[in-house]
């Protein structure tokens, strides 16, 4: 038997067979996946999912390591954020009684947004701007971490960007009075603001080009703690190039969702020593 297998790894085609198989076994889960999500979900675009309980722990390492502060008190922001009753029930009334419900789902799931809550909870920012806010789901978990900081006596407004005059939907009640949506080209905007910008969080026109333009406009309001987060860094280099070019430092951490088929995005995530 021994002499018949070593036979059979010599020939090509059946090497060939038996690697192609061994590699498919690490994606032919994500068909189930694919056709569950066709039938259950209604998103056409910016995914949401849970993440891995390994990949939240990764997520609070890479924050508290960014702001050096205690893994724990970082760790219990995003169970903060998960177990924000008023906000999920919020979400959940404004999107049924939207116009938009159609593009999206009942179930509320931020990913990776939980380390942008994770970052207003610890940095306590007095600004945040965020752009490109598409529906309004990392619009409203970051205003529910200013109001949280507000309650602890350190208030912060958000300011988000997008051309599309109907995005950020879910931005309404409390969470509005910490936070507003500024209309229109986001370098435009961008151009207008004057005050000192603690946490920005880049998220709009994923065009290389456009990213490096908003941190180059954005650049001279940053506060000496200012962190830079970008939403497109799984596959732009423009913030790391950014961080090289004005001695930041770069950290990435990459995304783990449970039960998707999306392989997740990530956060580029720009910050001085």
């Amino acid at each position: 038997m021994e002499i018949l297998l070593r036979a059979l790894k010599k020939i090509w085609l059946l090497r060939f067979l038996r690697r192609i198989y061994l590699a498919s076994t690490y994606f032919n889960h994500k068909y189930i996946q694919i056709i569950q999500w066709g039938f259950n979900s209604n998103e056409t675009s910016n995914f949401t999912y849970q993440l891995t309980q390994s990949n939240l722990n990764y997520l609070s390492f890479t924050v508290s390591a960014v702001l050096n502060e205690n893994y724990q008190i970082v760790r219990k922001y995003i169970d903060e954020a998960q177990n924000d009753a008023a906000l999920r029930e919020h979400i959940l009334e404004t999107t049924r009684n939207s116009s938009q419900r159609k593009f999206a789902d009942e179930k509320i799931l931020f990913g990776r947004r939980l380390g942008w809550y994770a970052f207003v909870r610890a940095l306590k920012p007095k600004l945040v701007i965020e752009t490109g806010v598409d529906k309004g789901l990392g619009s409203v978990l970051l205003c529910a971490a200013l109001l949280k900081n507000a309650e602890e006596g350190l208030p912060g407004k958000y300011l988000g960007t997008d051309i599309n005059p109907e995005a950020g939907y879910l931005l309404t009640g409390r969470y509005a009075e910490v936070g507003k949506i500024l209309y229109g080209d986001s370098i435009e905007s961008l151009s207008k603001i004057e005050e000192p910008i603690d946490l920005f969080i880049n998220d709009s026109d994923h065009s290389v080009e456009y990213e490096c333009r908003e941190y180059e406009v954005i650049q001279k309001l940053l506060t000496k703690r200012a962190v830079i987060l970008s939403d497109n860094a799984h596959v732009s280099g423009s913030l790391a190039d950014f961080s090289l070019k004005t001695g930041r430092h770069f950290l990435y951490f990459q995304e783990e969702p449970e039960n998707h088929w999306y392989p997740g995005a990530g956060i580029g995530i720009s910050f001085s020593a």
